[in-house]
């Protein structure tokens, strides 16, 4: 095994273990990596939205593809930390629900958004996703591990949209996008009434 993989090993080794709650009276239950990785995914309103995420920047393309995901998931951590220690939006799970339609409407209607400007609104949206994450962390999480999880899942996310972009871009499909952002549209409503 080379020194790279050795190394990313132990970080992901290191990043994923939970501690050993041996002792009684100690809740034997710790939600870890695994739990945070399964949040996103576990609510459709997440995993739309970070898939658009992905989906729009790649269709924009050159830095967008970058910065949109990286400034979404740098703002979800920071907000994530303020959710977990108590802060509270009283409309962030309205913004979670609000954040599919935008970025649906921006895919519907082709926005072509400066990259700043593109990384400022995923970041706001952002910002509804990490406070939501935050708050709904069990008590009993080991909040690095736990969200090291969210955090992988929300960039195999974007990066599934990436994928989903460029094989739109490849077959030179400009429809797929704007049909995809329709349904992103319709369905960010929906959240937002139910």
């Amino acid at each position: 095994m080379t020194r790279a993989r050795l190394a990313a090993a132990l970080v992901v080794a290191a990043v994923a273990a939970t501690p050993a709650l041996a002792h009684t009276g100690v809740d034997p239950h710790v939600h870890g990596f695994a739990m945070g990785f399964a949040h996103p995914l576990g609510g459709a309103d997440h995993l739309l939205a970070m898939a658009a995420v992905g989906l729009w920047a790649g269709v924009i393309g050159g830095a967008a593809r970058w910065a949109w995901p990286a400034a979404f998931m740098a703002a979800m951590a920071f907000a994530a930390v303020l959710g977990a220690s108590g802060f509270t939006a009283p409309y962030a799970e309205a913004g979670v629900a609000l954040s599919v339609a935008v970025l649906g409407g921006a895919l519907a209607w082709g926005v072509r958004a400066p990259v700043a400007a593109g990384a400022a609104l995923c970041a706001a949206l952002a910002t509804c996703h990490g406070l939501a994450h935050g708050a709904e962390m069990p008590t009993n999480a080991a909040g690095l591990a736990y969200g090291a999880g969210f955090l992988a899942a929300t960039a195999l996310l974007h990066g599934a949209g990436l994928i989903l972009a460029a094989v739109a871009v490849g077959l030179s499909s400009r429809q797929s996008p704007r049909l995809a952002g329709a349904g992103l549209l319709a369905a960010g409503a929906a959240f937002l009434v139910g």
